[in-house]
C-alpha cells in the first residue's frame, strides 16, 4: 500500500513539461512546426534554376549523406569540400537547399512522432486515473475483493512504470528537433564557406 501511495503521489505531478497551451506538444522547447531556409542559410536565396539543380542525382546523393545524423560533421565537411571542388555557386546553393529539405522531412517525421507520443501518454494517464478510482471504489466496499484490489494495484503499478519510463525518455525525444535544426544551421554555414567571394 505504501508503494501505491508513492506512485499515486508521483502521478499527481503535472504530466507535461513546460507551460504550453498545445496539448499535442509535451516538450519544454517551444514548438516550431516548420523551419524556413532563411533561418539557417545566409547565402544567396535559391531561384528556379537552383531548385531544379537541387533535384540532380549528384546533389541529392551528397545532400542525403550530409543530412543524416549518423554522418559526423567532420565527414560532412569532407563531403562538402569534395563537392565544392568542382561545383559553382548555384550548385552549392542547390546542395544546401537539398540538404535542408532532407533535414526538414526528418524533422517533420520526428514532430509527428512527438505528437503521437503525447497522445499515448495522455491516454495512459487517463487509464491510470481510471484505475485509481476503481482501486478506491474496491477498497471502500463493505466486503473488499482483495484479489480484484491486487489486480488493479498491479495494473496501476505497471502502467505507472511505463508512464514514468516514457517521461524520462521525453527529454531525449524533445531534443531531436533541436539537434536537426542545429545540423541544418551548421551545414548551411559549412556550405556557405565554400561560396566564391
Amino acid at each position: 500500500m505504501i508503494r501505491l501511495a508513492v506512485l499515486l503521489s508521483l502521478l499527481s505531478a503535472p504530466a507535461w513539461a513546460g507551460d504550453t497551451p498545445d496539448p499535442d506538444w509535451p516538450c519544454i522547447q517551444r514548438r516550431q512546426p516548420h523551419l524556413s531556409l532563411g533561418q539557417v542559410w545566409s547565402g544567396p536565396p535559391p531561384d528556379d534554376a537552383v531548385t531544379a539543380l537541387a533535384k540532380g542525382a549528384e546533389v541529392q546523393r551528397v545532400a542525403k549523406l550530409i543530412a543524416l545524423r549518423r554522418t559526423s560533421m567532420e565527414e560532412a565537411g569532407t563531403l562538402v569540400a569534395d563537392f565544392a571542388a568542382t561545383a559553382d555557386a548555384p550548385a552549392l546553393v542547390a546542395l544546401n537547399l537539398a540538404a535542408f529539405d532532407h533535414i526538414q522531412q526528418a524533422r517533420d517525421r520526428v514532430m509527428a512522432g512527438i505528437t503521437r507520443y503525447a497522445h499515448k501518454q495522455e491516454a495512459l494517464d487517463a487509464h491510470i486515473k481510471e484505475k485509481r478510482q476503481e482501486f478506491d471504489r474496491l477498497s471502500a466496499a463493505e466486503s473488499p475483493d482483495f484479489d480484484a484490489i491486487d489486480k488493479v494495484e498491479e495494473d496501476i503499478d505497471w502502467s505507472t512504470r511505463i508512464f514514468q519510463d516514457r517521461q524520462q525518455s521525453l527529454t531525449y525525444v524533445c531534443e531531436t528537433p533541436v539537434i536537426l535544426e542545429q545540423r541544418a544551421f551548421a551545414l548551411g554555414r559549412m556550405i556557405a564557406g565554400h561560396l566564391p567571394e
